[in-house]
Order: structure tokens, then sequence, then C-alpha cells
């Protein structure tokens, strides 16, 4: 079967349980800027100068692949859509962040001191690049729940951890 299904031509898209949605549906930006979130991670990991931050970025991209399915899904535990629930954001996932976050407050010198200007080294930028996205993610999350959608509280608290972890990470790439 080829990826040209033609089937989007008009508009529409599939969610995960075969429901046709328009491109313009909140739940098609909720996932799809998760989505992009997910690629830029991909050029941090890529630039990333320390082999546990590559192992870290990696292990995030995984759940968020799992956090586009759920949002993907609608809700529905269709056998069609091979969402497998074992792997969803769980309030673990939330609070191993807060964890890292504590972790890199205390080796990186403590939490806010002054803006950052995104570009001292490419690696940063693209820090800063995957942290303003996932704030936009978060955001599409919300505007989701906000047009009446069910979504686990555990979605959006996972993307705004992992937009304060990239802050961090951020921090620590402009001294590299």
């Amino acid at each position: 079967m080829s990826i040209a299904t033609k089937t989007g031509d008009g508009g529409e898209t599939s969610l995960l349980n075969g429901t046709r949605v328009s491109k313009n549906h909140a739940r098609v930006w909720a996932y799809g800027s998760v989505d992009e979130l997910n690629s830029v991670l991909g050029i941090c990991r890529a630039h990333a100068f320390h082999v546990e931050d590559k192992t870290l970025l990696l292990e995030i991209q995984k759940r968020l692949v799992h956090l586009m399915a759920e949002l993907a899904s609608d809700g529905s535990k269709s056998p069609k859509s091979g969402h497998d629930t074992s792997q969803c954001i769980q309030v673990a996932d939330v609070d191993a962040l807060t964890v890292l976050i504590s972790d890199k407050e205390v080796s990186g010198g403590g939490g806010f001191r002054g803006w950052q200007y995104p570009g001292d080294t490419i690696a940063q930028a693209f820090f800063d690049q995957a942290r303003s996205g996932c704030r936009r993610a978060e955001r599409y999350v919300f505007a989701l729940i906000e047009s009446g959608s069910d979504v686990r509280p555990e979605l959006p608290q996972y993307l705004n951890r992992l937009s304060d972890l990239l802050w961090l990470l951020e921090r620590e790439y402009a001294a590299e």
C-alpha cells in the first residue's frame, strides 16, 4: 500500500480509530505540534555533546510518540488504532521529569538567572526551539481540552515539565 492514499486531499485526515476529522481540528493541531517537537528533539539529540543527554532525549522522543498516539486516538480503544495503552504517559513520567529538573537546577547552579539569547551554540539554539515548540504543543493540548475533549491531565503536565527541562538544557548548552 502506498503512503500516498490521497484521502487527505479534501482537507480531512483519519484519527487512529479511523474517524475522519478536519485537518484543522484541535486534536490534529495538538498531536501535530507534538510531532513537530519530536522532530526538533531529534535535531537536539544529533547536536548533544553528552551521551547521557542523547539517551535522555531518545527516551523522551519515545514517550512523545505514545503521547501523540493518545492524542490521535480521541479516547477510543479501537483495536484498529494499535495504540499500546501500557505505554501511555503516567504520573511517574511527570514525576521523573520533575526530579531531572531538580537535579539539573542543583548541578547548574540554581533556577532562573536571567534571560538567555539563543545562538551561543547550535545545540543551544535547537534546545530553545524545542522549548518554545513544547510550549506551543502544551497550548494546543489545552485548546483541545477547552474544546470539550477528554484529555488525561498527565499529558499537558508532561509537556509543561518537558519545556522546563529543555530550558535548563538550553542553558547548559550555551556554556559548552
